[in-house]
């Protein structure tokens, strides 16, 4: 048998994880190497477990996460208003599954936008796909998007992701096309995608900054 021409194959059919683990099977004393049926499923989940860490780190490079964050890193006390237990809830990826939103709000500096990236890794790691924005950027790449006619597809593209993060909500004044571009945002994910937004100010005055009754409104409802 020409082992390494069946590597090869493996290679070349896009089974990468398990040509690895067959190549390195190889290289086993013969006594040491399973019987067929054994080596058959090694090899399907060495392809597997491949497939799942490359989707892990292809997620994590299109997340653009602010931090390398990680839920084990939260410093959970109540003067933070924040337990282990919330932490781990939100670790496992439930409120995406179903559609919920998270809204993160405290002075600066205490660790809004590192508990956000937290999860945001979480959600990576579960296999799904996630966004961050800062405002400014969103802000900025909303400005852009309009300029080259790219709206649309722009809306569409962020819609998709199964997380969205929008940090530090509430710096900068909303122009109506900003406040539009949230509500499109938030209609499209309505049910389907999971939005975490972070904030100096309180929920309650989200109303007032937004500043426009009609969409404050549709907005503070989705």
């Amino acid at each position: 048998m020409n082992t390494q021409n069946t590597a090869d194959q493996m290679k070349s059919l896009r089974l990468s994880g398990m040509a690895r683990r067959y190549e390195a099977t190889l290289q086993l004393p013969i006594h040491e190497i399973q019987d067929p049926h054994s080596m058959l499923a090694m090899l399907v989940q060495a392809e597997i477990e491949y497939r799942e860490h490359a989707r892990t780190e292809k997620y994590l490079r299109y997340s653009k996460l602010r931090y390398h964050a990680l839920p084990e890193d939260i410093l959970c006390t109540s003067e933070r208003g924040i337990t282990r237990e919330q932490v781990l809830r939100l670790s496992d990826g439930t409120f995406i599954e179903r559609g919920e939103n998270v809204l993160i709000t405290g002075a600066t500096g205490c660790g809004k936008s590192f508990l956000a990236c937290a999860l945001g890794r979480s959600s990576c790691l579960l296999g799904f796909r996630t966004l961050y924005f800062s405002m400014n950027k969103f802000l900025d790449a909303l400005a852009q998007a309009r300029l080259d006619g790219t709206y649309l597809r722009w809306i569409k593209g962020i819609s998709s992701n199964r997380l969205l993060i929008l940090d530090d909500f509430g710096l900068k004044p909303l122009s109506n096309d900003a406040r539009i571009a949230i509500l499109d945002i938030l209609e499209d994910r309505y049910g389907n995608g999971a939005t975490i937004i972070t904030s100096q100010l309180p929920v309650d005055n989200w109303y007032n900054f937004i500043d426009e009754p009609t969409l404050a409104d549709a907005i503070m409802d989705r």
